[in-house]
């Protein structure tokens, strides 16, 4: 009882998102749906009159049905940007293959007999096609129309991930905060979706000839008005635009707390971060919350905002590790240490960078920045025990489990097994509480602010002070967890807010106070 009350408590919480979101969603949805039908229906018909065509395009069809729904999202990007073009694209592409396969066997199981009696009443092929044959195959086509639906309800979730709504924005937040509760109020609202409108054209389904005739009419008006909702809470009017990783807009030192600092609000977009920094240099959105030390900023010529507020917390990165572990090894911690204070803001951010645009791998650059402090060693593990290494799903954490791994390789005789790309913050925390990976590089702002229940005053006593932020969030670690916070690596990568150089220059911007309008 007490977990549903939280989630009604959230739903109410976050009531006008959650309608802006079922709106955008109904809105993809339909405005695909709307687009395939449009291609599907007189193509099915076309290969009825063309059958030796009919194999070749339900084929072509079936292949786009069987694309990874992701893959398809992130192959449209190059071609089409992010938001709402890819996300349509895509979801036309999935809706077609019901479509014509329906229209194509409901025309084709339309009774010669009738067909040739409309012949001899003297219709021609046009006539018989709109009088006979469309009436007669129509419940079959709507059933085609009932299974895109629903399909594209499903994937229009992910539309989420290139920055186009729709509740995947709460299930990938969820995901990204190991957040239930935010996962839930996404995936029961489209479950709920497709449920209506399954049953909605199921029931057009069972209806008469006639009354499906009419509802095929009266969907020619409504599916443009669902469409045109995807719209309305696009409309934000004058304001920045600024792309926010589904992780932030729910951190507790987040989005929301960014703009109380300021004063200030965005229309924002969910991107996932591996798109922030390219949507922000196309011109997609003004603003994008990234990390400080991304080799990105520099490729992609972006001007980094000054937080003269602090809003952010020093984020100084180090590695976490169970206390079992710590004890049992303390010679894993003796080899990382050896990395105390090693890693500036500029060595990371050219590390970051290397990985980014050189596409070197992260055991090379590892390697090399580790040879380059005279650190390296071979390999010394000989069957030993095996470490489990976790890391978030971002570029830095990728080198930084590679450089871990080699540290223990090299001055331990403990092998290590690495588990990159865990996901979110939460994620990585919750797996090594539980003790399915031994460590993972974190920062000390997240564990301030994200997860230690750490009191208002305390946090404003601290958030200038990274020292004294680093020794609180390892004492109150070891205390409330029973982990260990070793020695930092030395560089600080705190949020920040950033825009495009020449955009920066051409507004005066400078700092983030300067965005209020």
């Amino acid at each position: 009882m007490e977990r549903l009350g939280i989630f009604w408590q959230f739903l109410a919480d976050n009531r006008s998102k959650l309608l802006e979101q079922v709106l955008e969603h109904v809105g993809l949805t339909f405005l695909s749906l709307l687009l395939a039908a449009a291609v599907a229906i007189p193509l099915g018909i076309y290969i009825t009159r063309h059958k030796r065509l009919a194999a070749g395009v339900l084929g072509v069809a079936g292949v786009l049905q069987t694309i990874p729904s992701i893959a398809l999202l992130g192959f449209m990007i190059p071609l089409l940007g992010i938001g709402l073009k890819p996300a349509i694209f895509a979801l036309f592409l999935y809706a077609l293959l019901p479509i014509i396969r329906n229209t194509y066997t409901g025309i084709q199981e339309v009774d010669g007999a009738v067909k040739e009696a409309a012949m001899g009443m003297g219709l021609s092929k046009a006539q018989i096609l709109r009088q006979v044959e469309l009436p007669l195959a129509l419940p079959v086509i709507f059933a085609g129309l009932r299974t895109a639906t629903v399909i594209n309800v499903g994937v229009a979730a992910l539309a989420a991930y290139i920055g186009a709504g729709g509740l995947g924005e709460f299930i990938f937040g969820g995901i990204a905060l190991n957040n239930s509760t935010m996962i839930l109020a996404g995936a029961i609202p489209a479950a709920l979706l497709a449920v209506l409108f399954d049953q909605l054209l199921a029931l057009l389904q069972r209806s008469g000839r006639l009354q499906v005739l009419k509802a095929g009419r009266a969907l020619l008006i409504l599916i443009p008005l669902l469409s045109s909702s995807y719209f309305w809470p696009q409309a934000y009017g004058p304001g920045w635009t600024a792309g926010i990783d589904p992780e932030f807009i729910g951190r507790p030192d987040g989005y929301a707390h960014l703009a109380d600092t300021y004063g200030i609000s965005f229309n924002t977009t969910i991107l996932s971060s591996a798109l922030m920094y390219k949507a922000v240099s196309r011109g997609d959105v003004d603003l994008i919350v990234g990390y400080s030390t991304d080799g990105r900023i520099k490729a992609y010529q972006l001007a980094v905002l000054e937080d003269s507020r602090h809003a952010f917390p020093p984020y100084y990165c180090a590695p976490v590790i169970g206390a079992e572990v710590a004890e049992k090894h303390p010679e894993v911690a003796a080899a990382l240490n050896l990395l105390a204070g090693r890693i500036s803001d500029s060595v990371m951010t050219e590390l970051n960078y290397r990985a980014d645009f050189g596409k070197e791998s992260p055991q090379t650059i590892a390697r090399d920045f580790l040879e380059s402090l005279g650190l390296w060693r071979p390999d010394q593990a000989q069957g030993g025990e095996r470490l489990d290494i976790g890391s978030k799903i971002f570029t830095e954490q990728y080198i930084l489990v590679e450089i871990f791994s080699q540290m223990i390789n090299g001055y331990t005789g403990l092998d290590t097994n690495l588990r990159p790309g865990l996901g979110g913050t939460k994620i990585c925390f919750d797996a090594l509480r539980a003790g399915e990976i031994a460590l993972y590089p974190e920062y000390t702002g997240t564990g301030l602010l994200v997860l230690l229940d750490t009191p208002a005053d305390t946090v404003e006593a601290l958030i200038d002070n990274p020292d004294a932020t680093y020794r609180y969030v390892r004492r109150a670690f070891d205390a409330s967890y029973g982990i260990q916070w070793l020695e930092p690596l030395g560089f600080n990568n705190t949020y920040a807010l950033m825009a495009r150089q020449e955009m920066a220059k051409r507004l005066g911007l400078k700092d983030i106070s300067q965005l209020k309008r």
